[in-house]
């Protein structure tokens, strides 16, 4: 998904430099960010070994280590529609910790379940002060009170990883992604049917819309046992048929079409402040041009039921630190 989303930025800057630049204002205005690193200063995981690029016009090939998240958290009339709330009531339910090994030749995206019971760490706010540390609290809970700096500081915290980078995709924003790509091509192996996302699909291969694609992601009740590990495979599924989508639409041949693209990404698109430009996601589109989607690794974070509330999980361990072991 990062290696794509760059590679349409790059075409989207050449697009921007025939029209003069205002394309290039446009879409560069639409990104906004979060200064993570100086809010939560110091006090963090050390960073893994970087290779720089040795120029100007290099991409770089150090590992890097990237919080995904999707969220509901922009108020507005589109994102309360497509089920959104306001920034008040902000919930991030995708979480995917993007690791991109040295040389970027390869990648592994695991997904931390929402339901997960985590000690929440305490978060400074910007309004000043810091949230309390909270015990077997619900993992996504952290984004709920402190934005994307608890969010960060809590996955931090479980991993004993430093997150380079944090991006963020609101609800409005990826429902115009996959209807301005013109839909995306989905295979599931089970009927579909839950009231809560609206979706009813028969099991099979389907053409979906970007509400249709939304409401995919956030289905849950519909399948399996309707916990959120079914949603996590759904969602794992949804990203790949996404890249696939991206890497076969001719978007460079049609600049009309690269251009909404561009514009619906990056309008739903929060990112930390080393990310936030067009030039920053580019270059880091750039530096992913060898990532195939065979070397991209898929999992979950190992978990089991909590033994307080058998609707939520804890990590399961050792295998859960296992992982993360494996990934610094």
């Amino acid at each position: 998904m990062l290696k794509a989303a760059g590679l349409l930025l790059a075409g989207t800057l050449a697009l921007a430099a025939a029209a003069a630049g205002w394309v290039y204002w446009h879409l560069n205005d639409n990104i906004k960010s979060v200064d993570i690193d100086s809010a939560l200063g110091d006090n963090r995981p050390m960073s893994g070994m970087t290779t720089p690029a040795p120029s100007a016009s290099a991409v770089p090939t150090g590992s890097l280590n990237i919080l995904v998240l999707g969220s509901d958290s922009r108020s507005g009339e589109e994102n309360q529609e497509l089920g959104g709330g306001s920034s008040a009531g902000a919930r991030s339910d995708t979480a995917m910790v993007v690791h991109i090994d040295a040389g970027r030749t390869a990648a592994t995206v695991v997904s931390i379940p929402r339901d997960t019971l985590v000690t929440r760490p305490s978060c400074p706010l910007p309004s000043g002060g810091s949230t309390e540390v909270a015990y077997n609290s619900m993992f996504n809970s952290a984004y709920a009170v402190g934005g994307p700096v608890c969010a960060v500081k809590t996955v931090e915290s479980i991993t004993n990883i430093r997150m380079d980078h944090y991006i963020e995709i609101d609800f409005s924003g990826f429902a115009k992604l996959v209807d301005a790509l013109g839909g995306v091509t989905v295979t599931t192996d089970e009927d579909i049917d839950d009231e809560d996302s609206h979706l009813t699909l028969a099991a099979g291969t389907h053409h979906l819309d970007g509400e249709q694609a939304l409401a995919l992601a956030r289905t849950r009740h519909g399948i399996g046992d309707g916990s959120d590990l079914g949603r996590i495979g759904l969602q794992q599924k949804l990203v790949k048929a996404l890249v696939d989508q991206i890497s076969a639409t001719s978007l460079l041949t049609d600049p009309a079409r690269l251009y909404r693209v561009a514009d619906a990404m990056t309008a739903g698109l929060t990112t930390d402040t080393g990310l936030d430009s067009l030039t920053e996601l580019t270059s880091l589109g750039r530096s992913l041009s060898g990532l195939s989607s065979d070397a991209v690794r898929t999992v979950t974070m190992p978990v089991v039921p909590a033994p307080s509330d058998r609707n939520r999980v804890v990590a399961r361990e050792p295998e859960a630190g296992e992982l993360w072991e494996s990934l610094r």
